[in-house]
């Protein structure tokens, strides 16, 4: 979101996709994001511009994002817009003997001894995270995921944002597991990525919090529950004060008040920008009738304390769409009044099938065809059929990169 406009709810978007550099023949991670970027910009830039879809540099070097351009009037497209860049990037790779690969975690990778960081822009500021982290961990340098950034216009706009988002949050890895392997054997999660993200900075905890934000409605509010702990905690190991508070805040969603705008990031990328933006596409009109208090008044809303979304996003984590949301005052926010125990992925279907004329004849297709057969994280799990061996993975992970370079769903 560009910081010289002001939007209003639900105006534009912005998507961000992330996707892993692999060797073609052994998916092994290739950091070679560094080389791609020289390639297209003739120096070892962070960013590229190609047009509606822009490409950047991430934490590791086995990492490339691709993001909307600027903020962009309408989702549907989007993944076409996607999907070119894709293709256009692996023909740039190919010389290399790479290919981008989806998914959101590498399921043999060993971060202590492949991780290798981006060391050109901003490096000062990885350097200063590696140093207080050690950023070679699963949570930091083997984690992909799709951000979905949303504008407000002023502290009403926010309130009822934020209160959405906030109890969307423990729904998503119910719909957008991707990461059940790492390590080369299931992690006992359907969320790998973000059982390990919501440990990988348990040495300063305010800057992650609880994954679900705080009961803040303003800005005022923000600063007070959110920024200021943040900016107090970092203080001993940041003299220099390189590390922003913006950039710092690793919450499941994070406001941006330099942008006006609210960034989620709790989706595991998908198999191909398809899913990805189908995923975006229900979200969205989820939140929209949220916001539009369609089924609960936003004071209802924003009473609900973190501690009690954490403890079913934890449970969705681990047991994605099978996870039993038994709580009957969160399932009355979605309309649900006729039953005390839902599966997570039930919940999904009701919002899948009242959302309908908000969504795209694409985006119907394929989330009629994941609702069916489950999460991502469930589709590998069943093809890997309790077989860990290399060869095996090597062959479930293939499919996955061709499903990307195709733009088709896993089966």
């Amino acid at each position: 979101m560009a910081e010289t406009n002001k939007y209003n709810l639900f105006d534009v978007f912005g998507v961000e996709l992330e996707y892993m550099i692999v060797d073609k023949s052994s998916l092994n991670v290739k950091p070679l994001c560094d080389v791609l970027m020289k390639e297209v910009t003739g120096a070892f830039l962070s960013d590229f511009e190609n047009g509606a879809i822009a490409w950047s540099n991430e934490l590791v070097n086995h990492v490339v994002e691709l993001k909307t351009n600027g903020p962009a009037s309408e989702l549907c497209g989007l993944s076409d817009l996607f999907h070119q860049n894709i293709k256009k990037i692996n023909s740039l790779l190919e010389k290399h003997d790479a290919i981008l690969m989806p998914g959101g975690s590498h399921p043999w990778m060993n971060p202590f001894e492949e991780t290798r960081l981006w060391e050109h822009d901003y490096n000062a500021i990885y350097a200063l995270y590696n140093r207080i982290f050690d950023c070679r961990g699963h949570g930091w340098s083997n984690l992909q995921s799709t951000h979905i950034n949303l504008p407000f216009n002023g502290n009403d706009e926010f309130a009822r944002l934020h209160a959405a988002i906030r109890v969307v949050l423990p729904l998503i890895p119910a719909l957008c597991a991707s990461s059940p392997i790492m390590d080369g054997k299931f992690t006992g999660f359907s969320d790998g990525r973000l059982e390990a993200y919501r440990h990988n900075q348990v040495k300063i905890p305010v800057i992650a919090g609880k994954i679900i934000p705080e009961q803040a409605f303003s800005e005022a509010d923000y600063y007070k529950k959110i920024f200021n702990p943040i900016k107090a905690a970092i203080k001993p190991f940041d003299d220099e004060g390189i590390l922003e508070h913006h950039f710092l805040n690793s919450r499941g969603a994070i406001a941006r008040f330099d942008r006006g705008a609210i960034e989620i990031r709790l989706i595991d990328i998908q198999e191909c920008p398809k899913a990805d933006l189908a995923f975006v596409e229900l979200i969205v009109a989820v939140l929209r009738l949220l916001v539009n208090e369609v089924f609960e008044p936003l004071e209802v809303q924003k009473s609900w304390k973190e501690d009690v979304l954490a403890e079913m996003l934890i449970s969705a984590i681990k047991k994605g769409e099978k996870s039993l949301i038994d709580n009957k005052e969160y399932l009355q926010l979605y309309g649900i009044s006729e039953k005390i125990s839902v599966p997570a992925g039930d919940v999904w279907k009701h919002l899948f099938n009242i959302s309908k004329s908000n969504l795209s004849t694409e985006a119907i297709d394929v989330l009629t065809d994941i609702l069916h057969h489950g999460t991502l994280s469930s589709r590998i799990l069943r093809a890997v059929n309790d077989d860990y061996s290399p060869d095996n993975l090597q062959i479930i992970y293939a499919k996955l990169t061709d499903c990307l370079i195709k733009n088709q769903l896993f089966t």
